[in-house]
């Protein structure tokens, strides 16, 4: 993790010189700096495993290419140009600037794990549980994000709106984008799940046992009323 924190602060140090728009670059790092001090403030108590600080950096740092450029004027095509005398959307007949697509599959596909991780270290989920609830997890995140993005740009408009929201003229942009992250995470699950099927020998006991029903009552009003009736703890 040292390694990696120390290459990530000197990608942000080196993007954070110059952005394209200074404000935008600002919102946009406006959640990083907290999930950065929180992983920091986490790595004795909970820390990921190296799997999981890679596919984290490098999803952080797509995600400070697009702050650097606002996601809708990376490059990428001139890059690509620069190098093979050809764009890159050319090849695939795009003709919107694709980075922000890009960076929404990257989080499903780079954050599905590390979230998995939790679930799997804390609430002790297993079987169909440890696969679907990061898969849910990342698609509500990936939603959240897209109201946070809608809030943001309402809040400011303007120009700065409209290089923080990115929809490039596009009504269905946010849908494009979490069903692109939706995609991600579950062919990180996927893949999560081909590779545990290999190694781990009880896959298919674990599998069926997550999906055993443990209690035969009903919840809801009765168990509220089985609460109700039940002496309270007075002791101190």
């Amino acid at each position: 993790m040292i390694v990696l924190g120390i290459l990530f602060a000197l990608v942000w140090a080196a993007l954070s010189i110059c952005p394209l728009y200074r404000a935008d670059w600002l919102l946009e790092n406006l959640m990083v700096v907290p999930f950065v001090a929180c992983l920091l403030a986490t790595s004795r108590s909970f820390p990921f495993s190296r799997i999981s600080y890679a596919l984290i950096f490098v999803f952080l740092c797509l995600h400070e290419i697009g702050a650097h450029y606002t996601y809708s004027e990376v490059p990428y095509d001139a890059w690509f140009q620069a190098l093979t005398g050809r764009t890159f959307n050319s090849l695939l007949g795009w003709q919107r600037n694709q980075f922000d697509r890009l960076t929404h599959f990257a989080f499903g596909l780079l954050l599905a794990y590390p979230v998995r991780e939790i679930f799997v270290r804390v609430a002790e989920a297993k079987g169909f549980w440890a696969y679907y609830l990061p898969l849910d997890v990342t698609m509500a995140c990936s939603a959240l994000f897209e109201l946070i993005e809608w809030g943001a740009a309402e809040a400011f408009g303007g120009d700065l709106g409209v290089a923080y929201l990115g929809t490039q003229g596009d009504p269905w942009d946010a849908q494009k984008d979490m069903a692109l992250a939706t995609l991600g995470a579950v062919l990180a699950m996927l893949a999560t799940a081909a590779i545990n099927l290999r190694l781990q020998r009880d896959f298919a006991r674990e599998w069926g046992e997550s999906l055993r029903v443990k209690k035969r009552r009903p919840l809801g009003e009765d168990e509220m009323r089985r609460m109700a009736s039940q002496p309270r703890d007075s002791s101190p």
